[in-house]
């Protein structure tokens, strides 16, 4: 049976949504299991057949544990040839929801060492009733200027779904 390995750096949960969908769109008989990169590392990504990597963007940047993770990790990452995407509310946008072209992707390739071998970025999704007054406040705020959502008691979710597919698709083929 195939495993594959889902680590996550999430924030609110779309992330986590996002891998837990790759979960249920990877074949029959492969075995997912689901782990906070945040927490210490109890598997061996030998165990593994496939590593896939998402991590979420807030205020404009990456949590710093993960990019501590993939130092510690690098070695291991480039020999299971990982797949890594970043989720960011900018994505929603035509024009900056690829890797080529989103701020936040080419960010994270100037600070790590690390280049996955498959990459991706997906729209995120605001969820203003879950936040605290000051997070509600700062997310309208970059959204009034970047002209998205601003309503306090919408939840508005951006991802596409069929770019997940087709990143699916570029995991199974390794």
């Amino acid at each position: 049976m195939e495993r594959v390995l889902l680590l996550h750096s999430s924030r609110e949960g779309q992330t986590i949504k996002i891998l837990d969908y790759i979960a249920t769109k990877l074949e029959s008989g492969v075995q997912c299991e689901l782990v906070d990169l945040h927490q210490p590392l109890t598997v061996s990504f030998s165990d593994y057949d496939r590593v896939v990597i998402g991590a979420s963007i807030r205020y404009g940047h990456l949590n710093k544990k993960l990019y501590q993770f993939i130092t510690q990790h690098q070695v291991a990452l480039e020999q299971a040839q990982a797949a890594f995407f970043i989720v960011n509310l900018t994505a929603r946008k035509e024009g900056k929801d690829t890797p080529e072209t989103s701020v936040y992707f080419k960010k994270f390739l100037l600070k790590s060492s690390w280049v996955p071998a498959l990459q991706d970025t997906f729209a995120g999704a605001l969820f203003y009733p879950r936040y605290n007054f000051f997070d509600r406040f700062m997310i309208q705020l970059i959204m009034r200027m970047t002209g998205g959502e601003t309503d306090p008691t919408k939840e508005v979710e951006y991802t596409n779904w069929l770019r997940v597919d087709q990143f699916v698709e570029k995991i199974k083929k390794g």
